[in-house]
């Protein structure tokens, strides 16, 4: 999956996933979109991250007193052994941790097993001990595809709200459950697969549920909160495993972007309209989530070439000549950038560079050879001036968000199984997941 996905506590980002394929602002970045999300407006607690990168959807959290240092034996609050195996980021609402994970077949660390035993699993723990509360099964809808690189076959993230959690679990759909674990719906928003699977994460939208089936379908879909109904439908979305974003143009109006292979798009989204398209000039699929801020749209992506662009938003039709404002050849494949006081900050897949950049301009400010490190499926967090990278062997490296290069610390976790979930800030406290545990860090 190399190829694909490298084609990808309380308050808070494929996902992948990988291929998984799947970083920010905080509340000093231009303010994002997120007067339309309904997981914000109608948080639980103000430490909720009910949904891929946070609140804001941008991998930025506004809590503090998080741990800087922890290992095996080291402010590990708790670890939870999960059923299966996964790539998709946990979140939280309320009193509980929502992720999904897949047994029955190709599950690192066990026998090949069936294909016709294949199941995701969604879960939801306890918030403050871990624990299992509830486990629904969901039998996949074959044929699936015989292998999926690298992640596996559960990378998409949940979102939550109020009325419960929603999950995407590519062919085999878009299920609805409340709170306490009761099916409320289930939607179909395609049947096609990809040897580098599916990873892209749900975003509520008002009473929308939004879906980028670009594996499924080739589509956006939007499916009503309440029903799962389909609302509306939009095509042409390929090569895209990046979860949507919503973004407020300086005239105030609300855009739905995602980015395709080849184009950063546009819509209106209460209704699926096109507003507008700009080329990207980046020759491969888009993977990692955009970010936002202050009406500007920033997109990394790809393995050479053009690599990243910002995109003035508010536009129509065509607007690459209009409102492109820069393009970059420093990107990165997989994980999403950071937006933070007029900077951008991410990390090569590979793991090798950890860069800067002044975002009205896409200068690089900075870019910082790490060594040995790992590849980075994971997109980071930021919290307390602090940015979290995590690797795929499990080391975590914290650099100051600043525009000078700062280590911080490195953290080790090691568990056997790789790390490509995105963390998630849960208050003061850190949750990361490997393919077998989830882990709660938190001072001790």
């Amino acid at each position: 999956m190399l190829r694909l996905f490298t084609l990808s506590f309380r308050i808070l980002s494929l996902s992948f996933s990988v291929l998984l394929i799947g970083t920010s602002c905080d509340a000093q970045a231009p303010q994002e979109p997120t007067s339309l999300t309904a997981t914000e407006s109608d948080a639980a607690t103000s430490d909720d991250w009910p949904r891929f990168r946070g609140p804001s959807g941008m991998g930025t959290s506004a809590a503090t007193g998080l741990p800087l240092t922890w290992s095996e034996s080291e402010n590990i609050v708790w670890k939870t052994e999960l059923p299966g195996s996964g790539a998709s980021s946990p979140v939280t609402y309320g009193d509980h941790i929502y992720l999904t994970s897949y047994t029955g077949y190709l599950v690192p660390g066990q026998d090949r097993g069936s294909l016709d035993n294949l199941q995701r699993h969604v879960l939801a723990l306890d918030r403050a001990s871990g624990q299992i509360v509830w486990d629904k099964a969901v039998a996949a809808k074959l044929p699936e595809e015989e292998n999926i690189r690298d992640h596996g076959y559960a990378a998409n993230t949940c979102v939550a709200d109020k009325s419960g959690v929603v999950a995407f679990l590519g062919k085999s759909g878009v299920i609805a459950y409340d709170h306490q674990g009761n099916q409320k719906w289930q939607a179909d928003v395609g049947s096609n697969t990809n040897g580098w699977g599916t990873a892209a994460s749900p975003l509520l939208v008002e009473d929308l549920v939004i879906i980028n089936a670009s594996i499924e379908s080739e589509s956006l879909v939007a499916l009503d909160r309440a029903t799962g109904e389909r609302r509306w439908q939009a095509g042409g979305i390929r090569e895209a495993w990046n979860t949507p974003i919503i973004v407020t143009a300086d005239s105030g109006r609300k855009e739905l972007v995602v980015a395709r292979h080849g184009d950063v798009m546009a819509f209106d989204p209460a209704t699926g309209d096109s507003l507008w398209t700009c080329k990207t000039g980046i020759s491969w699929y888009m993977v990692p989530t955009g970010v936002a801020a202050d009406g500007v749209v920033y997109f990394v992506g790809g393995r050479s070439g053009t690599a990243a662009l910002a995109v003035r938003a508010g536009g129509s039709g065509d607007v690459t000549d209009t409102h492109r404002l820069w393009t970059s050849n420093a990107g990165t494949n997989v994980p999403s950038p950071i937006y933070h006081q007029g900077h951008l900050y991410y990390i090569d897949y590979n793991g090798s560079i950890a860069y800067c950049a002044d975002a009205k301009t896409g200068e690089v400010v900075y870019q910082e050879r790490l060594g040995r490190f790992d590849q980075v499926y994971a997109s980071p967090v930021m919290a307390e001036g602090r940015i979290y990278y995590l690797a795929r062997n499990g080391a975590t490296l914290v650099v100051a968000a600043r525009p000078e290069f700062q280590q911080s610390a490195r953290n080790e976790l090691s568990d056997g199984t790789r790390f490509d979930a995105s963390p998630a800030v849960d208050g003061n406290r850190l949750l990361i997941r490997s393919g077998k545990y989830l882990y709660c860090i938190g001072r001790q």
